[in-house]
């Protein structure tokens, strides 16, 4: 049965208009691949032999996203939301791809073969007749396949439409695609398909290190994220785009703490956990958590008897590689910081008990301690599995109200001033005292905390 959605109802009038007006209209890309698996797609591609010229002029809002490539965005209006944007793309014949990336040229058709022989996979590949299908409910009937993409589709196959080589040469992050889509969806990379892979794996660094950035980060969050790193090695991809996990493999860590083997191990673990559609940040603070753990690693002192492996400062080491990594590829501040944040704290978990109230309050209070609690909960399923600390932090963050973990200060500069300190750089430690007792109670009151300011750090001077 046709989907009941307004993105679907806006495509089928958009290909009935083009219709109309004499042109082919036809649902293209991963809305059909999604509709033969039996999921409602997200978005909706219209293929078209109309002319970018032609597409702007039968509707009255669009905006031309790549107009020299044939896109348009045909916007659709709805009576209680916001447009909905429908991409339209003329069927086009690609010239050559000088930059790994895009095409030097473009040439319109009017052939649909044409535009469907210059795609990525056959699974991608596949045409549906909007019109058909909407009336007639009947999806085989109404798909176009002239790549075998249905086939592919039923033996779990991700192949490349035509000469793998061609199709990689052409743009270089279809290589991380595929291994996304075999990934997400639990299917075999074709032998050529992965055979290409393999051998023009260099060429990934010709790619924007953003787009490589947004790839990885789908493949984090879609599901199969393990899966998903391991073709990434296997096909030696993983050593071109983040050779500091590479290094990850063969770290031997201590049995008694990771019963699961070594640093690869337990990191591909935590990815098998992630859940699809968790938040990029976490995903990323999952996949880097222990990235510091090779740089660190000590053996047992054999002259120590009982001794065993240790990695001393793979926090403080991960946080400068994480930082590293972030930056090459071009993360923004906020993803960054938090992401550092997950890397930084992890480890604090183990001290959590023992924490005084003020220290236990500033680390339940860090930003979006949600995934903080959730990478210690992966973190743990993945090792030794005692998630006694992770239940007595979840306790602990769900009883305390946010006001408590963020009070009004009983304290600021200007009061210290008023009180008749002369500013100096004891000004912090000051009121990193009196937030301490706040958090503490031990003190309630503003006179209570500059008594207390007055025990440890003498009398105001008096003008």
């Amino acid at each position: 049965m046709p989907p009941n959605d307004a993105r679907y109802s806006a495509a089928v009038e958009i290909a009935r208009r083009l219709r109309a007006a004499r042109h082919q209209a036809w649902f293209a890309g991963g809305c059909v691949r999604d509709l033969h698996l039996g999921v409602t797609p997200k978005d909706y591609d219209v293929a078209t032999s109309a002319t970018p010229d032609q597409v702007i002029s039968l509707f009255p809002k669009t905006f031309s996203v790549g107009a020299h490539f044939g896109v348009i965005l045909v916007c659709t209006p709805q009576p209680d939301g916001p447009d909905i944007a429908t991409e339209v793309a003329t069927f086009r014949h690609d010239g050559a791809y000088s930059d790994g990336r895009r095409p030097d040229a473009v040439q319109f058709s009017t052939s649909a073969e044409e535009d469907v022989l210059r795609r990525d996979f056959t699974i991608n590949g596949m045409l549906l007749d909007p019109l058909a299908f909407d009336a007639y409910g009947e999806l085989s009937a109404a798909t176009l396949d002239l790549v075998h993409g249905r086939d592919d589709l039923a033996a779990h196959i991700v192949r490349a439409i035509g000469q793998p080589k061609l199709r990689f040469s052409e743009d270089k992050l279809r290589m991380l695609r595929a291994v996304r889509f075999a990934a997400r969806l639990d299917y075999r990379i074709d032998d050529d398909t992965a055979g290409a892979i393999h051998c023009q794996a260099a060429d990934i660094n010709q790619v924007s290190q953003e787009r490589i950035r947004d790839e990885l980060t789908r493949m984090l969050t879609e599901g199969g994220a393990r899966r998903g790193f391991e073709l990434l090695y296997s096909l030696g991809l993983l050593a071109r785009v983040l050779p500091e996990v590479v290094r990850l493999r063969g770290v031997q860590q201590p049995p008694e703490y990771h019963p699961e083997g070594d640093v690869w191990t337990h990191t591909m673990l935590l990815l098998e956990k992630l859940p699809a559609a968790c938040s990029p940040t976490l995903a990323w603070g999952a996949l880097l958590h222990d990235i510091g753990k090779p740089a660190t690693f000590q053996p047992p002192n054999p002259s120590k008897p009982g001794d065993r492996i240790r990695f001393n400062g793979h926090v403080e080491v991960g946080v400068r590689i994480a930082e590293e990594i972030l930056k090459r590829l071009r993360f923004s501040n906020d993803e960054t910081e938090q992401i550092v944040a997950l890397v930084k704290n992890h480890m604090r978990f183990g001290d959590i008990r023992e924490m005084r109230q003020s220290t236990l309050r500033r680390f339940l209070r860090l930003p979006r301690f949600e995934e903080h609690l959730a990478l210690h909960q992966l973190d743990v399923t993945a090792s030794h599995n005692d998630l006694s600390l992770y239940d007595f932090a979840r306790a602990e963050y769900e009883r305390e109200p946010a006001a408590d973990l963020r009070p009004k200060p009983l304290l600021t500069g200007r009061d210290l001033i008023a009180a008749g300190y002369a500013p100096s750089p004891q000004f912090k430690a000051m009121l990193t005292l009196a937030e301490d007792a706040q958090l503490e109670r031990s003190v309630h009151t503003a006179e209570d905390a500059l008594s207390l300011v007055a025990r440890h750090f003498g009398p105001p001077s008096k003008p």
